[in-house]
């Protein structure tokens, strides 16, 4: 599978540049799992930390099925990887495969991209229960972009303490 990474714009409107920025984030989390096996994408970074690059693509779904399916739409389901809601759970990456992590990930993506897409405005609102309170779509995917942010950087300590592999 070759992912396409495409740079955002320099100049869009707000959601056209909010949009691009999460996707290039998205794209650039893929890119650090591709080509990995199942064993090397389980692999630590170093003890004590249990993080893989297995575990970061299984909270990642996590992620996109709370903000935008639970969230902003409003479902009421269950976490992916725990029916008790930890968040934590994701990060197990003991009883999972790449591949079905992957397209987990996939999946709750293009709920996303459905959710938002159809969302009228970035001022629509929602109740977040964790934080206790109601927050914008905007808010929403500055988090998202900083979430993955974050999270590619771990990625890329990880896939270079695998292979060697650094870059985008």
């Amino acid at each position: 599978m070759t992912i396409e990474r495409i740079d955002p714009p320099s100049q869009a409107g707000e959601r056209e540049m909010l949009r691009a920025y999460l996707d290039f984030h998205r794209a650039t989390l893929a890119m650090k799992v591709e080509g990995l096996t199942d064993e090397q994408l389980r692999r630590r970074s170093m003890p004590p930390s249990t993080l893989s690059l297995l575990g970061l693509v299984r909270h990642m779904a996590e992620v996109e099925r709370t903000w935008f399916r639970r969230v902003v739409n409003g479902e009421d389901i269950p976490l992916v990887w725990s029916e008790e809601g930890d968040y934590q759970a994701a990060f197990d990456d003991s009883g999972s495969t790449g591949a079905s992590a992957f397209a987990t990930w996939q999946t709750e993506v293009a709920h996303s991209r459905r959710i938002e897409e159809a969302a009228g405005s970035l001022d629509l609102t929602a109740y977040q229960p964790r934080w206790g309170e109601h927050v914008s779509l905007r808010l929403i995917m500055l988090h998202m972009i900083h979430e993955y942010a974050r999270h590619n950087g771990h990625a890329d300590f990880l896939r270079e303490g695998v292979d060697g592999t650094v870059g985008p």
